[in-house]
């Protein structure tokens, strides 16, 4: 309960300087990073005065076992969460309210200008996702443990593949463990990319046996409940090939040089060039399409953005990804990712599944 007091305090103050009396959350994220509440079609009055969530009966037993003491305002069946939210709003005799411009759509602005003619909207752009860049105690412990669960499931499917496993097999099996392991689900479906498929950064999961290519990518991560872990890994399945242990070799270098440089006070875009560096001049630029990494919390992908042209400083409490990689079509590509803290003195790396490149035995 303290730290949502506390991040509400810190938004109010956001408020004030967006011009607003109270800001209308209608993020489902920012809702439950504000509150602790959990389910959806839900909105928060938030402000300098007690905050209210505006719900429906469905959630009641919920709200009061998630967020004991948050004043509710709870909409009768058959009524829509506007009327109710107007009439909150002139309640509280509200003259200027924010607007979440990222998630509120044109369709509820236009019906807020109908319904409260007396009341200016203004727009505001990231005021709750700016706070949640940086994590207090309780969010990176949760990080932690997501970040445990993932290496704990990996484990587990790493010493059981066989080679007439698939790649839909790899991915459910990760489900399957790291719920075993008490995950609420996975951070997102899972990339299970083997050989040539692995040159495609995003490749889903197809019935093709694993046991046909040399190596095997694995990009996964762990909801633990809120707050969630994102890593990549190679898993050798044949003998090592020079071409795979050059290519693994740079990335390798890359990402290491990059998590080396992160520090509060260094650029994001500081950071990628580190890493983006590295791999131009070894001659495989082109091959590396995508920005470092991003910061993940209870989404997978969150501010910051470790890219070319953010200029976003890095600070104690902020959780990125940096995953380096290179692709190549037509024979595969090598992708190694870690979710790192950024510390007072530097950085930690939570993520502690091995990176070394070693040939994977596949059980008969």
């Amino acid at each position: 309960m303290p730290s949502f007091v506390s991040r509400r305090k810190k938004l109010a103050k956001l408020i004030q300087q967006a011009g607003a009396d109270a800001l209308l959350v209608t993020n489902f994220k920012n809702v439950t990073y504000l509150t602790g509440f959990t389910g959806d079609d839900s909105y928060l009055l938030a402000g300098p005065d007690e905050p209210t969530i505006i719900s429906d009966p469905r959630y009641t037993t919920q709200l009061s076992e998630e967020c004991p003491g948050l004043k509710q305002e709870i909409r009768v069946p058959g009524e829509k969460i506007l009327p109710v939210t107007a009439r909150l709003v002139e309640r509280k005799k509200i003259k200027r309210l924010g607007l979440e411009a990222n998630s509120a759509t044109l369709s509820l602005r236009n019906s807020l200008e109908e319904a409260l003619p007396n009341v200016e909207l203004i727009a505001t752009d990231g005021l709750v996702e700016q706070l949640r860049t940086v994590k207090d105690k309780d969010e990176i412990e949760a990080t932690r443990l997501a970040c445990q669960q993932a290496r704990r499931a990996f484990e587990v499917v790493r010493a059981a593949l066989t080679p007439d496993m698939t790649e839909l097999d790899v991915a459910a099996e990760l489900e399957y463990r790291a719920r075993r392991f008490g995950a609420k689900a996975l951070s997102f479906p899972p990339i299970v990319a083997a050989g040539p498929r692995s040159a495609l950064p995003h490749a889903a999961p197809t019935r093709s046996p694993i046991g046909d290519s040399g190596f095997l990518l694995i990009d996964w991560g762990v909801n633990s409940g809120l707050y969630m872990s994102d890593l990549t890994r190679i898993l050798v399945l044949a003998k090592i090939s020079p071409k795979l242990r050059k290519i693994y070799g740079i990335v390798l270098k890359a990402q290491l040089a990059a998590i080396d440089a992160i520090r509060p006070g260094v650029t994001c875009e500081q950071v990628d060039r580190v890493a983006r560096n590295i791999i131009t001049k070894a001659g495989f630029g082109e091959a590396f399409g995508h920005g470092l990494g991003h910061g993940t919390g209870l989404e997978i992908h969150e501010a910051p953005r470790l890219a070319v042209g953010f200029q976003t400083k890095l600070e104690p409490g902020m959780i990125v990804t940096v995953e380096p990689g290179v692709y190549l079509p037509g024979w595969g590509g090598v992708r190694i990712e870690d979710d790192v803290l950024v510390t007072r003195s530097g950085c930690e790396v939570l993520t502690d599944v091995p990176k070394q490149l070693e040939e994977c035995t596949l059980a008969s």
